[in-house]
């Protein structure tokens, strides 16, 4: 026997007399976490990759032709040209990743009522540009589906599965 439990249900006993005793599982680890279910978990995850991805892409490496070039500009001057504009986007998703892992980090940690809204927010937050991109100019269909399908699945999963 040994002395498990947490707070006042701290006995000396097997684990499951203790739950039967005090009437509660431990809280950590937790066997499952209701409020955001794996699927949801993956797929923010992704997206928040994608997005601190498309942040080297264009805050740090934009200058590169390799990089400057999937974004349909043919000369460097142009790429120049544009280069704050593409800084500045950047920064956007690496600030919507952070949302999206902190509000699944907050959920997994034990406080979905804060964690979930802040995934959902980032997440729509990524479809709503990915949306934007593709109305805006059609030939870009593909950059924008990569864009808005991971968080699209995220959102859809929170919404069905939790």
């Amino acid at each position: 026997m040994a002395l498990v439990g947490f707070g006042p249900c701290r006995v000396r006993a097997e684990p499951r007399a203790r739950r039967a005793a005090c009437g509660a599982e431990p809280p950590w680890p937790p066997a499952h976490n209701a409020a955001m279910h794996i699927v949801v978990v993956l797929a923010a995850l992704i997206a928040a990759g994608l997005h601190a991805w498309f942040f080297v892409l264009e805050s740090l490496w934009f200058l590169r032709p390799s990089v400057w070039s999937r974004f349909g500009l043919r000369s460097q001057e142009e790429a120049a040209t544009v280069r704050s504009f593409a800084y500045n986007q950047g920064f956007y998703n690496l600030f919507l990743a952070a949302g999206a892992v902190g509000g699944v980090a907050k959920a997994l940690l034990g406080d979905p009522a804060a964690g979930v809204p802040v995934m959902l927010f980032a997440c729509g937050s990524m479809v709503a540009a990915g949306v934007v991109l593709v109305t805006h100019n059609r030939s870009f269909w593909r950059p924008a589906a990569i864009q808005i399908v991971p968080p699209l699945v995220a959102i859809l999963a929170q919404l069905v599965l939790a």
